[in-house]
């Protein structure tokens, strides 16, 4: 198998690509850089839950193929929608997200987070040509033991809040859905190849969700307030949103140009992969903000949670499999990947730039750059 490292717009051109959670901020901006490879793009999401909005904002229904509007948790309309759409490649990002929400809504989160995944899969097995579908889940998949050191692919997966658990029993899903109906036996399909995506903590322009650091900062520091932070020792992998979703896009082509794939269940980059940045972008929240305030001068402040719900202090994760595999290593480092992030933001909000073209610029400037 010959790995490039950099994506291959010619791969991309006229592919059909499926999107699931494409209203999200990861979706958005995978949708928007999917139509500029040239891609025919389709999604399936729920409405946008805030105002605003990334999909809004970059009008995103207009470079959509399909644009469907439902819920993961509809086996019926996930089955018509495939059979619509018929996908070469797919990349599953709906989700239920957020981990104080999970606490409030735990059954919610377990259907959406492993009930989806396992509709979606059941889905794409009445296809009858060759897709290879990323699966996306979250670096907290890892049975957290508070380490210093990264979590490799091999490591023990777990999970102490709804969230992280039920991405972790999605990973395992996942992988005994490819088993059991990947192959050429009768009850088998031949024709998926499914691989498992683990990102790290993601901020980028256009995060709008609730209970996230940087859209929380965003908020106060519009409205000159002090920003409140629940945990500034906590250590995360923090990286710019298109780190991961380069590495998706490579991990879809060179598994889809891998014609020695015969059995979806079996080849080696049929498996999971983490997408991280370097050892020197783990830092922790209050770093994250004291960097983020050189770029928007304001002030923070801890403040005490009432949810008093359990989120882990450390977390990173180990990158050697994309890198030896893939070929894939980050390329932006922490000071420029809170540069880019709040710049989008303070060009938007103030009205300089629109966020299509916030979003093109980090585009160009994220292709150009050098690992």
């Amino acid at each position: 198998m010959k790995v490039r490292g950099k994506i291959n717009p010619a791969f991309w051109a006229g592919k059909r690509v499926l999107v699931t959670g494409h209203t999200g901020f990861k979706g958005s901006w995978l949708s928007l850089w999917l139509s500029q490879l040239g891609a025919e793009v389709s999604g399936v999401g729920l409405e946008p839950d805030t105002i605003p909005n990334l999909f809004s904002q970059l009008q995103l229904e207009k470079r959509m193929q399909y644009n469907w509007i439902a819920d993961i948790r509809d086996l019926q309309a996930l089955i018509n929608l495939v059979t619509i759409c018929q996908p070469q490649i797919v990349f599953h990002l709906a989700a239920q997200p957020l981990v104080r929400r999970s606490y409030r809504d735990p059954i919610g989160t377990w259907a959406t987070n492993v009930q989806g995944c396992l509709h979606l899969l059941e889905g794409l097995k009445l296809l009858e040509h060759e897709c290879t579908v990323v699966m996306v889940t979250t670096d907290k998949v890892y049975e957290n033991q508070e380490w210093d050191y990264g979590y490799r692919e091999v490591d023990k997966l777990g999970g102490h809040d709804p969230y992280s658990a039920s991405k972790a029993a999605a990973e395992l899903a996942i992988n005994s859905w490819r088993k059991s109906f990947c192959g050429s036996e009768t009850h088998q399909t031949p024709y998926l190849a499914i691989a498992t995506a683990r990102a790290g903590n993601v901020i980028g322009g256009g995060d709008w969700a609730e209970d996230r650091i940087i859209p929380d900062a965003i908020r106060a520091l519009e409205v000159g307030q002090i920003i409140p932070v629940r945990n500034p020792g906590a250590t995360r992998p923090w990286q710019h949103v298109l780190e991961p979703l380069g590495g998706y896009l490579l991990l879809a082509e060179v598994v889809a140009s891998d014609k020695e794939i015969k059995n979806g269940s079996s080849h080696n980059c049929c498996s999971a992969f983490n997408f991280g940045p370097k050892l020197e972008s783990n830092r922790t929240v209050q770093e994250l903000i004291e960097e983020a305030l050189l770029h928007w001068p304001g002030k923070w402040q801890i403040y005490s949670d009432s949810e008093n719900s359990h989120e882990s202090s450390r977390l990173n994760i180990q990158i050697d499999k994309a890198y030896h595999q893939l070929c894939w290593q980050p390329r932006w480092n922490f000071t420029t990947t809170v540069h880019r992030t709040v710049k989008w933001y303070r060009q938007v909000i103030g009205n300089k730039e629109t966020a299509e073209a916030c979003c093109m610029s980090d585009l160009k400037t994220y292709n150009q750059s050098q690992p």
